[in-house]
């Protein structure tokens, strides 16, 4: 924030005689000043690449870790495998947080993370969410779906969405995704596939439960569970990337996600997260 040009304006005039002879007074403050320098410049940002489903968590465990080591954390959130791509391809990124354990696994056996860095912090689950004026019925599951008044069922790309892979194997497993296809709407991550069913575009929509969970979403609509034996498990993974060159802070936040505080945010907002 700019000096209020008034006080600019009043403010005497100090010899150098007169600055030495007040910091001489006050040497606390002096040595404070110093030390609050030397941390502002000491201080990192993190710049951390994750899964669209972790918009509602991640955030107030970045503001935690923020507030406990005054490093601050930039997070970009996407789907999983087109940042798999962008890191191939050589994006500056420190750590990944991806819904797919697969990505960190073939990163780390191609020399793009750091070896034995993988850590797996929690498993998603899918749902298929309306919104409260919609008149869908999610209570009977998948199968309202094939109602003729269902026109638009928003899913992930599943090309490169390990949630829209996950809502192609539980249509698949009720026997509804060929007749399904021409009213798919695909997302780029889980995070727009919601978008288009709240906004309207879609008339549902499968996915993922942390982000039905999220203030908006729970106010504006209803969800019911996709039972998990019909898809693959959404196994999540986290890795500090080769590129990093702050690898040290990189593994310090990915500790920071083992932390109780931590955990009770994942599990808060519908991850299952191991013992």
């Amino acid at each position: 924030m700019g000096a209020d040009p008034k006080r600019e304006q009043i403010r005497p005039k100090m010899t150098t005689k007169a600055v030495i002879t007040t910091v001489k007074r006050l040497p606390f403050v002096a040595v404070a000043l110093v030390c609050l320098a030397s941390a502002t410049l000491g201080a990192q940002t993190l710049s951390v690449a994750a899964a669209s489903d972790m918009q509602s968590a991640l955030p107030a465990i970045a503001r935690q870790f923020e507030k406990d080591t005054g490093h601050a954390v930039a997070v970009t959130f996407g789907s999983s495998g087109n940042f798999f791509t962008q890191i191939q391809n050589g994006a500056p990124f420190d750590v990944l947080l991806s819904a797919d354990v697969d990505y960190p696994r073939q990163l780390e056996a191609g020399g793009f993370s750091e070896r034995g860095s993988l850590y797996q912090y929690a498993k998603g689950r899918l749902v298929l969410w309306t919104r409260n004026d919609s008149g869908v019925d999610v209570r009977r599951g998948l199968s309202v779906l094939a109602d003729a008044r269902v026109r638009r069922v928003a899913i992930a790309n599943p090309e490169h969405a390990p949630y829209g892979r996950a809502a192609v194997a539980a249509l698949r497993h009720e026997g509804l995704y060929e007749r399904m296809q021409g009213k798919l709407v695909l997302g780029e991550n889980i995070s727009q596939a919601a978008q288009f069913a709240q906004s309207g575009s879609a008339d549902a929509g499968l996915i993922a439960l942390a982000l039905a969970m999220s203030p908006t979403l729970k106010s504006t609509g209803t969800y019911t569970d996709i039972p998990e034996s019909w898809y693959p498990p959404i196994e999540q993974a986290a890795c500090v990337l080769s590129a990093s060159r702050q690898k040290v802070l990189a593994r310090q936040f990915l500790d920071y996600l083992k932390k109780p505080d931590s955990v009770r945010i994942l599990r808060a907002f519908g991850f299952t997260v191991s013992p």
